[in-house]
């Protein structure tokens, strides 16, 4: 037995796969946390928050989530790209990220400029006070101005493979959002210092994170006015796209913010947090499954198969989650609250959507593994012919309307990008992938 264990040792992979084993391990029990922790903090909120103040609370974060794809444009991807070309010279990588940084800030104003006027219109449109409005309003400066550095600043670190920084950094930015939540909310609940909580923790993970990024990158470097060229082709590209889903992709929100009332909106908010659990059934997808999937090479049979079945995968598990929501959803409502009990069917149809975005973002991240990118006006135009009809079709001043809307635009869309992987499967060849 100890000959084939030292056998085993001396083999030329044991080193390669026993530190793959540690970083998805790592990653994997890390994120396990994160979304753990995150899950009992969104718990919180929504227990001891009444249902006019999660309605704020929801709608303020959306509006956050908004502003921060916004800010960015496409910076990230930008810098991912440029400091990837320059990740073990921490003079040139710190040129990068001090140009994305200061990209990022300008964007971030113009971002300030267009969504706060719209947030307050929006707060004060569903039964917000002035005074409290300016209060949310406030609150996510905080949350946004850390957000504009987080992404750009955990970059030099997943270049250089440094992940467990990277994941204790997010462990404790969850904990102490929980800290500051669970110290404030049973004394003040009120929406404004559960956002404030986050903003906070956020901000002092940032500190910490930049001691951790100096590291590898070279903070006190100036902005390159080449690489801001370079950046600003990918944003270019990557504008029109993003500035179409930061507000797609929380379609709901936005329109039962306009046609619907407080209580649909904090009840669209409360059901949300129950599928955000799915999200980590896709981080583990994504790190395991993806890779692994970018790394076959052009055979069209092996891809087809290997497609097929993950695919499949999801849909049978999609159908599993929507079973077991179907048969537990009073479990899973107690969850919720008082607030939200009797949402038996929203629940059921909430979730419904949510696992039809799961298969097709499955889709989505295994062909863009390949490189294969499906242009922006086709996706937009798949995702606005079901927004349109289902407006006509469905009741969208309440909530089972606006869910049978989601379910419609998840459809098409999970049709749409299935199909394209498989599209371009069967067209593989030898060229270099090309846009369509």
């Amino acid at each position: 037995m100890k000959d084939k264990v030292f056998m085993l040792k001396q083999h030329p992979k044991y080193n390669t796969i026993l530190n793959w084993g540690k970083l998805i391990s790592v990653t994997g029990s890390a994120q396990v946390i994160v979304q753990a922790v995150g899950f009992l903090c969104g718990i919180l909120i929504i227990r001891l928050l009444t249902v006019q103040e999660y309605a704020f609370y929801t709608l303020a974060n959306t509006m956050l989530g908004a502003m921060t794809i916004l800010s960015d444009g496409g910076i990230s991807t930008g810098v991912m790209a440029q400091g990837g070309k320059v990740w073990q010279d921490k003079e040139n990588l710190g040129k990068v990220l001090s140009t994305g940084l200061q990209m990022r800030k300008k964007f971030g104003v113009v971002s300030l400029i267009v969504s706060l006027p719209v947030l307050l219109y929006l707060l004060m449109h569903n039964g917000a006070s002035l005074l409290i409005s300016l209060l949310i309003i406030s609150s996510i400066i905080p949350a946004f101005f850390a957000a504009l550095s987080d992404s750009l600043l955990e970059i030099p670190l997943k270049l250089n493979q440094s992940i467990l920084p990277l994941q204790k950094n997010q462990i404790a930015v969850s904990l102490g959002r929980l800290l500051l939540v669970s110290g404030t909310i049973f004394i003040f609940p009120f929406a404004y210092l559960s956002i404030l909580a986050g903003g906070l923790a956020r901000i002092y993970g940032n500190f910490q994170l930049k001691k951790v990024t100096n590291l590898f990158a070279d903070s006190s470097q100036s902005e390159d006015p080449a690489i801001k060229i370079e950046i600003s082709k990918i944003v270019k590209r990557s504008l029109p796209g993003l500035v179409y889903y930061c507000f797609s992709g929380q379609i709901s929100t936005w329109i039962i913010s306009i046609f619907g009332n407080a209580a649909s909106l904090a009840q669209i908010g409360a059901l949300g947090r129950i599928s955000a659990i799915l999200n980590l059934l896709l981080v583990v997808f994504t790190t395991l499954i993806v890779p692994r999937f970018a790394r076959i090479q052009n055979q069209p049979e092996k891809l087809l198969q290997h497609y097929s079945k993950i695919v499949s995968f999801f849909i049978v598990i999609s159908l599993c989650i929507i079973g077991c929501t179907y048969f537990f959803s009073d479990q899973i409502l107690w969850i919720l609250g008082k607030n939200y009990q009797g949402l038996h069917t929203e629940l059921v149809l909430l979730i419904i959507g949510t696992t039809i975005t799961m298969v097709m973002s499955s889709a989505l991240s295994l062909y863009l593994s390949r490189g294969w990118i499906l242009h922006y006006y086709i996706s937009i135009s798949a995702s606005l012919f079901p927004i349109i009809l289902g407006c006509f079709i469905f009741d969208i001043s309440n909530l089972k309307g606006i869910l049978y809307l989601n379910i419609l635009v998840a459809i098409v869309q999970m049709v749409l990008h299935v199909l394209y992987g498989y599209y371009k499967i069967l067209k593989l060849n030898n060229n270099k992938p090309k846009t369509i």
